[in-house]
């Protein structure tokens, strides 16, 4: 992974100390809350329901042992002892004190972390695969390129004060984990006819209050023009995109307004100024950049010994084939696999993690995955080298600490925003709804026979549970000072991107595991032998599930 240079370090040092007198001015009130807002969001600090809550940048998603011992230390010491997994691979601090602000973030520069550019009006984290450089399917690497556009975006004066905040999302498998689609920008690794790697730009996508499948603009952008390609869309979105309401100030908004041959033909002129600018890649920058990404000191593996002796490790426990069959995923490497530590057991806020926990895992990935670990868009934790032969001793250290919920990918695996009970702009809590709809699946061999399904949680229509996307998807709303919850379905957040629409009326919350109980039932009354619920809803329809939900509700 990336390794901190003198300059980085500097520059993280200087914002440090420049956030430091700010906050320090802000608390003797010789800046205005209006004065603070920006320079806060530009640190990552938000003002939420009872305390502030501070978002720190997870890169790509990944994380080393130091710097997760390091927030393990930050949990324990300046806040209530855990923290949070967001859907964008961050990690989010929800009861941190004001003024030890500064503190926290020159404690995070000294392992490499920050908030920079977390929040605001930005360019921010640009997300990425969580099985990056190691996925069987993958066609180019995409870690190199987002650690570039990092390192090109971040303090970049034109665009720091966007018409609204800006996301980026890059994908270099065969099958899409990063949700490209739907980010402000998309990008796609590919491969040329002759095998150059180029990339395939989509723009305009995004949730929220006005969800959008983002559009292609080019279907092949030759690597080293990224950047001066990236310039030119965010040129276009900052001379053209609204800032006299913040509700259509985002770059989808644009991009239906002009439309997306002509958002692309302002691009493409835009581009001309740029693509021999220094901002294009030489390919001394491109191999620097993937020489951060060295290959793990893996040693040459027996595979077929080693899944011969795992096949029968799992003949003999029944726990610990599930948790292989849900849990553990193939890698390009024989006699290696990754493996997805669950955050996902119930009675626990999805994508919490305790200090302990964050500690434990630090250990789990010096024993068995290089000293790294990864963050995921849906809110859980990968080690991604772990030897074949390992894993039975890694699934039961995973049991042991609280990580191995055998249920990634099925209905429990739920993505879920921190709703009404921290975020000041929720309409109704998230956390009590996943919880009642976890206790109403506990039977695993039942969720198994579900198969793949995902069940997305949002509190408001800012949709930080990404419930668009979700096969399931669940919106809280307000109505009179009540909360309702919204039901969709049919999102989809991989290739074959889709928006979820709404099923009818809001519920209440009480109502809410049977409800997904009568949808899961319509789905095994009507599906075929090979599908799953996406499969069977793109086939039947709303309708049935509709007239089911109602007929149960009334």
């Amino acid at each position: 992974m990336y390794i901190y240079d003198q300059y980085d370090h500097e520059i993280l040092r200087q914002r440090v100390a420049q956030f430091r007198d700010q906050t320090e001015r802000y608390l003797k009130g010789e800046l205005s809350e209006a004065e603070f807002l920006p320079l806060r969001l530009q640190n990552g600090l938000y003002v939420q329901r009872l305390a502030p809550m501070l978002r720190i940048n997870v890169p790509y998603g990944m994380l080393n042992s130091t710097q997760l011992r390091r927030l393990a230390r930050i949990a324990r010491d300046y806040d209530k002892g855990y923290c949070h997994v967001s859907t964008r691979q961050n990690i989010q601090y929800n009861w941190p004190e004001l003024a030890q602000v500064p503190d926290i973030l020159a404690e995070l520069a000294e392992v490499e972390m920050h908030g920079t550019q977390s929040s605001g009006n930005c360019i921010r984290n640009v997300t990425s695969d969580q099985f990056a450089g190691v996925a069987p399917d993958e066609v180019v690497d995409p870690r190199p390129y987002c650690e570039i556009i990092r390192q090109w975006s971040s303090f970049h004066p034109e665009f720091a004060f966007l018409p609204r905040k800006f996301k980026i999302a890059v994908s270099g498998s065969e099958l899409d984990r990063a949700a490209i689609q739907v980010h402000d920008i998309g990008l796609q690794l590919i491969k040329s006819e002759n095998g150059e790697v180029g990339f395939k730009v989509l723009v305009g996508g995004g949730l929220g209050r006005t969800p959008v499948i983002g559009s292609v603009i080019r279907d092949y952008l030759p690597q080293e023009h990224i950047l001066t390609y990236l310039e030119a869309i965010l040129r276009v979105y900052n001379l053209h995109g609204r800032r006299d309401n913040k509700y259509k100030a985002r770059i989808k908004i644009l991009v239906r307004a002009m439309g997306p041959e002509n958002f692309a033909a302002a691009v493409e002129k835009e581009w001309e100024h740029l693509k021999d600018a220094p901002s294009t890649l030489r390919e001394e920058d491109i191999v620097r950049a993937k020489s951060y990404f060295t290959e793990p000191d893996y040693t040459t593996l027996d595979d077929a010994s080693a899944q011969a002796s795992l096949d029968q490790q799992a003949r003999d426990n029944v726990p610990f084939s599930k948790w292989l069959m849900r849990n553990v995923r193939q890698h390009r490497v024989a006699g290696y696999a990754s493996v997805t530590l669950s955050l996902k057991p119930t009675g626990i806020a999805p994508g919490d993690l305790t200090d302990t926990q964050l500690e434990r895992i630090a250990d789990l990935a010096e024993r068995f995955s290089f000293g790294e670990a990864r963050t995921t868009h849906e809110q859980n934790m990968v080690l991604a080298d772990v030897r074949k032969s390992d894993l039975m001793e890694l699934w039961l250290a995973a049991k042991e600490y609280g990580f191995a919920t055998p249920n990634i990918g099925t209905l429990t695996d739920i993505i879920c925003c921190p709703g009404g009970d921290f975020c000041s702009l929720a309409n109704a809590k998230s956390i009590p709804i996943a919880e009642a709809i976890q206790r109403q699946f506990t039977d695993l061999d039942y969720v198994y026979d579900l198969g793949d399904l995902d069940l997305n949680i949002s509190g408001c229509m800012n949709a930080c549970g990404h419930h668009h996307v979700g096969h399931i998807g669940v919106l809280g709303v307000d109505k009179k000072g009540q909360e309702f919850y919204q039901v969709m379905l049919g999102g989809n957040a991989g290739n074959q991107a889709s928006l979820a629409k709404v099923l009818g009326p809001a519920f209440e919350a009480e109502q809410m595991p049977e409800v997904v109980q009568n949808l899961v039932n319509v789905y095994l009354e009507n599906r075929t032998e090979e599908e799953l619920f996406i499969d069977t809803y793109n086939r039947i329809g709303i309708t049935p599930f509709k007239e089911r939900v109602y007929a149960k509700a009334s």
